[in-house]
């Protein structure tokens, strides 16, 4: 079955451009250039990706980015003519996957939306493992985390960053190593890193402000902070 992807932009031209090259690579796009009609749409199809401008005319790219993440994890890749890296920042708190700045080329956009689908589907060598007693199960098989007896959905970019760590438990990955294994090329800021562990934290943690999941390593990194059940 074909994935299916959603393409919100105002801008006409761009909109039909994506949808020429997603549709070359055989999958199902549907396009909105209102942010209203992306929330409902959204609900409605439940699309494996979300392609979405911030500017949109009516509602708030953010908004929309906020009201999906309500209800789904289904993986964003935002559109920006923002430039600044707080700006960008800010996307991905609010739970984007990725981002691409425009102007941008059609290729950029299809090498990144592969790289987010790709993720979702990727993990490392933690099928079925669980971890400190428990609070966290990991199974790959159905994409699943499973965190003190109930399941917690998280997005592709938190999915490959909990499998990395938890592929060696304890081992501390540089901002720049998580970006190089759940990315799998460099062309972002290591501080993007920050703000999915930030997002990871929120539905993890007992206490995001005092993680005992995904521990901070000062100057060095992040680790997963429990031990392998046996």
């Amino acid at each position: 079955m074909a994935l299916t992807v959603m393409v919100v932009e105002d801008e006409l031209k761009i909109r039909e451009l994506l949808r020429s090259y997603l549709e070359r690579e055989g999958w199902a796009v549907l396009t909105t250039g209102s942010g209203a009609e992306a929330i409902t749409l959204a609900q409605s199809s439940a699309p494996d990706l979300v392609i979405l401008d911030l500017g949109l005319p009516d509602v708030s790219g953010e908004t929309v980015a906020t009201e999906i993440r309500r209800s789904s994890s289904t993986p964003i890749l935002m559109l920006t003519a923002r430039a600044s890296e707080e700006d960008r920042i800010r996307g991905l708190e609010l739970g984007a996957d990725d981002y691409v700045t425009k102007p941008f080329s059609p290729r950029e956009v299809m090498l990144r939306a592969h790289a987010i689908l790709r993720r979702g589907r990727d993990g490392g060598s933690t099928r079925g493992r669980s971890f400190g007693g428990r609070e966290i199960v990991i199974d790959e098989d159905r994409h699943e985390v499973v965190v003190r007896g109930g399941t917690v959905e998280l997005t592709p970019t938190e999915w490959g960053i909990l499998t990395a760590l938890a592929t060696r438990p304890g081992r501390v990955y540089s901002r720049l190593e998580l970006l190089n294994r759940v990315r799998g090329f460099e062309f972002a800021s290591e501080r993007t890193v920050d703000s999915h562990v930030k997002n990871l934290r929120r539905k993890l943690e007992r206490d995001p402000h005092d993680p005992t999941i995904v521990e901070t390593v000062l100057g060095a990194g992040y680790r997963l902070g429990l031990t392998r059940d046996d």
